[in-house]
């Protein structure tokens, strides 16, 4: 008896120590630089992270450095009209985030995530020298302005400046959607501790964009209005070759994900599948769903079933139950992602016409001159404010009440962010409101009075974007995470194209001149008409989402 019991207590303390060995390893799939399993002491966690950060935070800066004040250098150097500008601001911004569905597909189908940012920011550097060049060669911008007689830029002028703009849109495609995720991929899913880390995570993500972002609406916008765009886009230029160095410094210590196919091609097959297979029927007793959180969705179900007279595994008349599941998952998310369209479009005015709005106000301090773009720093200084706040007292503080550990729900904390874009908007017509009075009266008001509506849209963004990025990351099938992230930001890219259509329209229907959106002197016209349409699309876009935020839950539960 006592030899048995002594075996017994080898086995099991052998076991104990195999358990031990295990845990010494991520067990969520990843594999460290050499294809092995990652040893968690060493690779991943928050250890790589701050080469993601710094990554981000230099690529954003850049980007920023671009998005920030592009209006201006259309209106002033380009010689556009307001409207003409802000359309081409607009669609490019959009373009932006429309070719991450293109990044990530490549990233989850053929190179991962980690080959895909370094390939496309070879591409994005190649567009930001590209860009800067226009602005620095006399050949290659417009004249000066001879009185009131201001010479349009020339056919190649434009070819050479949209091919930089569009080089830099197809170079963030690789970069945006696959950032979030690769950081993701540092935690392993399957441990507690990182998963609670991993919640964390995506705040600071979010914090070091606006950290390149404040940069760029304070320094970068000076320089680009007093020391000549030359030097203010060759800035930027060389902080995305310190995005692309950070990345690559971190080799060593990243977990990396390998990619597991075409999401693409499985979602396609399970819709043929399921319309080959249309006739079949499904069994009426005893049958369930394939998963509980996916119901409502049961012809899909068609897809994972065969005829007695198949005997020939067909991937597009038969598909595994796993990807009839992610179909159905993406199906769910379609109407939280629709939601998100009308908060872009709100979005998008602190990048066009609230630069504009300030334009026309007061923005001299003695014998400086504040240029309008600058505002966008109290956005960015509201998040680097926000973010720590809410990471460190918000959550622990809700979480008392909520029992989550991230303190809010992800769909809470998106709810809260469309709620105060709205005010935001609502605020920027108010201002306008009395702007147009008092100019017309006793003459302009300070540009001050916009911080409000910046530092309301900042906060916005920290409970919506944020929320949104955590919530697809975690609510999307496993070997479709980058394109989730991309299919999120294309929220962003219709937002901006809707935002483009609903200025051209305004500008027909209420006239170039004296319309709400005048071409050159808003003083004529009403942007506060303007920006109360947008308050009501806000206001009717908060009920939709909370219906389809509390009908997903309850499918959930």
């Amino acid at each position: 008896m006592g030899s048995i019991d002594e075996e017994t207590s080898l086995l099991e303390a052998e076991q104990s120590l195999l358990q031990e060995e295990v845990k010494l390893y991520a067990e969520d799939g990843s594999v460290d630089i050499y294809g092995n399993p990652p040893l968690k002491q060493k690779t991943g966690n928050w250890k790589a992270c701050p080469f993601i950060f710094a990554n981000e935070c230099c690529e954003r800066l850049a980007y920023y450095g671009i998005a920030k004040n592009l209006i201006t250098y259309f209106t002033n150097e380009l010689h556009e009209t307001n409207v003409s500008a802000a359309r081409h601001v607009m669609t490019w911004q959009g373009t932006c985030y429309i070719t991450p569905l293109l990044g990530s597909l490549i990233a989850d189908a053929y190179w991962g995530r980690y080959r895909t940012i370094a390939c496309f920011s070879a591409i994005y550097f190649s567009g930001m020298v590209a860009l800067t060049l226009s602005a620095s060669v006399p050949g290659l911008k417009p004249g000066e302005c001879v009185g009131s007689i201001c010479p349009p830029a020339t056919m190649p002028q434009q070819a050479v400046l949209f091919s930089g703009l569009y080089l830099i849109a197809l170079g963030t495609g690789g970069i945006k959607p696959c950032v979030s995720s690769f950081g993701a991929d540092q935690f392993d899913q399957t441990d507690p501790s990182e998963r609670v880390r991993k919640a964390s995570f995506f705040n600071w993500y979010y914090f070091s964009i606006n950290v390149g972002a404040f940069v760029s609406s304070t320094l970068l916008v000076w320089v680009q209005e007093n020391c000549g765009w030359e030097l203010g886009f060759m800035i930027p230029t060389v902080f995305m070759g310190l995005a692309t160095a950070s990345f690559f410094f971190g080799t060593p210590l990243y977990r990396f994900q390998k990619p597991r196919g075409s999401p693409i091609t499985r979602a396609c097959q399970v819709l043929v599948a399921a319309y080959r297979n249309m006739n079949l029927k499904l069994p009426e007793e005893n049958h369930t769903p394939l998963s509980e959180v996916t119901d409502g969705y049961k012809f899909l179900d068609k897809a994972a079933m065969i005829s007695e007279e198949d005997t020939i595994h067909d991937p597009w008349k038969l598909c595994t139950v796993t990807q009839v599941e992610e179909v159905k998952i993406i199906l769910r998310l379609f109407p939280i992602w629709s939601s998100g369209i009308i908060f872009s479009v709100l979005h998008s005015q602190i990048y066009t016409l609230y630069v504009q709005q300030g334009r026309s106000m007061q923005r001299t301090i003695g014998s400086f001159e504040i240029p309008p773009a600058t505002l966008g720093m109290f956005d960015t200084a509201t998040v680097l404010i926000t973010v720590p706040i809410y990471d460190r007292l918000i959550v622990p503080f809700v979480r008392r009440f909520t029992g989550l550990a991230k303190g809010f729900t992800d769909l809470q904390r998106m709810g809260i962010g469309l709620f105060v874009s709205v005010l935001s908007l609502a605020v920027a017509a108010i201002v306008e409101t009395v702007r147009l009075r008092l100019s017309r009266e006793i003459g302009d008001m300070t540009i001050f009075w916009q911080v409000p509506q910046y530092f309301l849209m900042g906060t916005a963004g920290v409970f919506f974007f944020v929320g949104r990025i955590q919530f697809f990351y975690e609510q999307s099938p496993d070997t479709m995470r980058s394109l989730c992230n991309a299919w999120a930001l294309l929220t962003t890219t219709l937002g901006n194209y809707l935002s483009s259509m609903i200025v051209t329209a305004v500008a027909c229907l209420s006239g170039k001149d004296d319309g709400w959106i005048p071409s050159d002197n808003l003083n004529n016209g009403h942007l506060d008409y303007f920006f109360w349409l947008l308050v009501c699309l806000g206001s009717v876009n908060i009920p939709v989402f909370v219906f389809f935020s509390v009908r997903y839950t309850q499918k959930k539960v």
